[in-house]
C-alpha cells in the first residue's frame, strides 16, 4: 500500500518524518516542489485564462465617462459624438491603468507578504496494518492532503 501526502515545508514535516523512521518505516520518499520563477502573464490568450482581466474597470469607466462626455458635449464645441468618444476612450485607459497598477503593485506585495512556499510530496510504502496509524500521524502533523493507493 502507498500513502501519498502533501505538506508545507515546515518543522511539522520533519517531525512526521522522524516519527515514521522511529517506528520502523524506512521506505519513504519526500519530493519538494519548486517555486514559480517567472511572472504570471497579464494578457490572456484563447487557450490560457487565469480569470483575471484588465478590462473590467476600463469598460465600466468607459461607459460612465462616455455618457457624461456625450451629455456635456451638447454644450461644447465638438458636439456630443466626439465628446462621448473622448470620454469613453479616457475612461477605458484610466480603468486599464488602475487594473494594471492593482495587478502589478498591490497584488505582488500581497503575494510577497504571504510568503507562499512550495509544498512537499511525501510517498510512503507500507503494509495495511501500518497504514492505520500512519494516516492519523500525518493528519496530526498538518498534512495538506492525503491519499491511499492499494
Amino acid at each position: 500500500m502507498q500513502i501519498v501526502a502533501t505538506f508545507e515545508h515546515t518543522v511539522f514535516l520533519e517531525m512526521a518524518l522522524s516519527q515514521l523512521k522511529e517506528r520502523g518505516i524506512s521506505d519513504l520518499f519526500a519530493l519538494p516542489l519548486d517555486n514559480r520563477t517567472e511572472e504570471r502573464r497579464l494578457l490572456d490568450t484563447l487557450h490560457y485564462s487565469d480569470g483575471a482581466t484588465l478590462m473590467g474597470k476600463g469598460m465600466v469607466l468607459a461607459a460612465l465617462l462616455s455618457v457624461v462626455g456625450a451629455s456635456r458635449g451638447f454644450e461644447l464645441e465638438w458636439g456630443p459624438v466626439y465628446w462621448g468618444l473622448i470620454g469613453g476612450a479616457s475612461g477605458f485607459v484610466t480603468g486599464v491603468a488602475i487594473d494594471l497598477f492593482i495587478h502589478k503593485v498591490a497584488k505582488k506585495k500581497r503575494r510577497l507578504l504571504k510568503g507562499k512556499r512550495s509544498e512537499v510530496i511525501l510517498i510512503i510504502n507500507c503494509g495495511e496494518t501500518d497504514a492505520a496509524w500512519i494516516e492519523p500521524l500525518l493528519w496530526e502533523h498538518l498534512a495538506l492532503g492525503l491519499a491511499k493507493m492499494e
